[in-house]
C-alpha cells in the first residue's frame, strides 16, 4: 500500500498541494518559535531573556500545533471525501479498510515531511526576524543570539508529521463510520465546550482589574464558545436556513444546495466561526488593556508588552491558517462540483444565474459564522470590559476592528467561490458533465 500511495502523489500532484501547503505554513510557524527555546537555551542569555523567549515559544507553539492540526485535517477531510468513489473501487478490488488506512496515511505523511522540509529555510529567517521584533519592542536584550538548533527542528518534523498522520487516520475512519454515531459524539462534545465556555466567561467577575490573569477567563471562554458553535454548525446552518426568505432561482436553489451539503460545508462554518470569534474578542480585549495601562500613566511592564505581542501574533497565525484552510476548502469544494455546474447549465440555467446560486451560498454561509463568532466572542468581550473598565463595551473602540475581521472572512470565503466557480465554468457544460462521469 505504501507503494501504491507514492504511485497516487506522483501521478496526481495537485490533489495534495493544499495539503503541502498546510504542512508548510505549520512546520514553519512551529519550528519559527520553537527556535526560541534554543535560543533561550544558550549560554549567556539573561534570565529576562530566557524567560520571554520560553514564554512566547510555549503560548504560540502550543496554539501553533492545534491550528496544524486542524488545517491539515480539513484539507484531508475534502480529499477523502472526494475521493469516495476510488476507495470504494479498492474495497471491491479486495482491499482492507486496514490498508485504506495506511494507504491514506502513507501518502499524507510523505507529503507533510516534504513540507516540513521545506519550511527549515523560512523558518530560521522567521525566527531571527521574531527575535529581532522582541529586541527592538525592549523585551529581549540585544547582545542575545538566535539559534536554530535540535528543539525546533525535532519538534517542527514530529509535529507536522503526526498532526498528517492522525488527520488522515480520523479522515478515512470518519468516512468509513456511522453517520449517526459521528453526530451524537459531536452533539455532546459540543454542549460540553458551551457549559465549559461559559463557566469561564462567567468566572471573569469573580477577578478584580489589577489581576494579572484577568485576560485568560474571558479568552478561554469565548474560545471555547467558538469550538461549540463550530461542533454545532451543521445544526446550526440548518436552522438558520429555515428560516431565510429568500427568493428567485437563485436564492432557492442556493438554500436547497446548503441544506443538502450542510455536513459537507460545516468545515468552512467551523473555520469562520472560529476565526471571528478569536481574532475578534482577542482584538478587542488587548486594545481595551492597552486603554486602561495607558490611562494610568506609568510605562507597561515587560510583562505586559509580551503579552501583547503575544496576543497579535497568536491572531496573525490564526488569520494565516484559517484564510488558508477556508480557500484550500472552497477551492476543492467548488472545483468538485463541476458535474453538478454542466448539468445545470444543461438545464437552461446561464453562467450568471449559476454564479448568483454560488454567490448566495457563499453570503449565507459568511453571515451565519460571523454572526455566531460574533457572539461567542461578545461573551468573551463583555465580562472582560466590565471588569476591566466598568463599561459594558470597550468604551474607546469602535467598530473598527470588527469591521476588519468581517472584511477578511468575508473577501477569503465570498472571493474563492467566485473566482473558483467562474474558472470551473469555463469548462463547456457538456464537456463537464462528461468528464465528471
Amino acid at each position: 500500500m505504501f507503494l501504491l500511495a507514492m504511485r497516487s502523489i506522483r501521478r496526481r500532484p495537485g490533489r495534495f498541494l493544499a495539503t503541502l501547503l498546510s504542512a508548510f505554513l505549520g512546520a514553519a510557524i512551529i519550528m519559527t518559535f520553537n527556535s526560541l527555546y534554543d535560543t533561550a537555551g544558550r549560554g549567556g542569555v539573561d534570565p529576562v531573556s530566557a524567560d520571554t523567549l520560553n514564554t512566547s515559544a510555549g503560548v504560540v507553539g502550543g496554539y501553533g500545533t492545534l491550528l496544524v492540526f486542524f488545517a491539515v485535517a480539513s484539507t484531508l477531510t475534502v480529499n477523502v471525501r472526494q475521493r469516495a468513489a476510488e476507495l470504494e473501487l479498492l474495497r471491491c478490488s479486495g482491499a482492507t479498510p486496514a490498508q485504506l488506512r495506511r494507504m491514506v496515511v502513507g501518502e499524507a505523511v510523505a507529503v507533510a515531511l516534504g513540507g516540513a522540509v521545506l519550511a527549515i529555510g523560512p523558518a530560521v529567517l522567521g525566527g531571527r526576524a521574531l527575535l529581532g521584533v522582541f529586541q527592538d519592542g525592549g523585551q529581549v536584550a540585544r547582545s542575545v543570539d538566535h539559534s536554530f538548533g535540535p528543539v525546533a527542528l525535532t519538534s517542527g518534523v514530529a509535529i507536522t508529521l503526526a498532526a498528517a498522520a492522525g488527520a488522515a487516520f480520523l479522515a478515512v475512519r470518519r468516512a468509513t463510520r456511522g453517520h449517526r454515531r459521528r453526530s451524537r459524539v459531536r452533539t455532546v462534545l459540543a454542549y460540553a465546550a458551551l457549559l465549559i465556555g461559559a463557566v469561564a466567561a462567567c468566572s471573569t467577575f469573580a477577578l478584580s482589574a489589577t489581576d494579572a490573569a484577568l485576560m485568560a477567563a474571558p479568552a478561554y471562554g469565548a474560545i471555547l464558545l467558538s469550538v461549540g458553535f463550530a461542533l454545532l454548525s451543521p445544526r446550526l446552518l440548518k436552522g438558520v436556513l429555515d428560516r431565510l426568505p429568500l427568493t428567485g432561482a437563485s436564492g432557492w436553489l442556493a438554500v436547497r444546495n446548503l441544506r443538502r451539503r450542510s455536513d459537507h460545508l460545516a468545515g468552512i462554518l467551523m473555520s469562520l466561526i472560529l476565526f471571528t470569534a478569536v481574532a475578534t474578542a482577542t482584538l478587542y480585549m488587548q486594545a481595551v488593556e492597552n486603554d486602561a495601562v495607558t490611562s494610568t500613566g506609568p510605562a507597561r511592564s515587560v510583562d505586559a508588552r509580551n503579552l501583547e505581542t503575544l496576543n497579535l501574533t497568536v491572531v496573525g497565525i490564526i488569520v494565516v491558517f484559517v484564510c488558508v484552510m477556508l480557500v484550500n476548502s472552497l477551492y476543492a469544494a467548488t472545483t468538485y462540483r463541476g458535474r453538478e455546474f454542466g448539468q445545470q447549465r444543461l438545464a437552461g440555467a446561464t453562467p450568471g444565474q449559476v454564479l448568483g446560486t454560488v454567490g448566495a451560498e457563499g453570503l449565507i454561509l459568511t453571515v451565519t459564522g460571523l454572526f455566531f463568532g460574533t457572539v461567542a466572542a461578545l461573551a468573551g468581550i463583555i465580562p472582560f470590559t466590565v471588569v476591566r473598565t466598568d463599561s459594558v463595551l470597550p468604551p474607546d473602540q469602535g467598530l473598527g476592528i470588527w469591521l476588519a475581521v468581517v472584511s477578511i472572512a468575508a473577501a477569503a470565503t465570498l472571493g474563492t467561490s467566485l473566482v473558483t466557480a467562474r474558472r470551473v465554468l469555463r469548462t463547456p457544460a457538456v464537456g463537464a458533465v462528461a468528464v465528471a462521469a
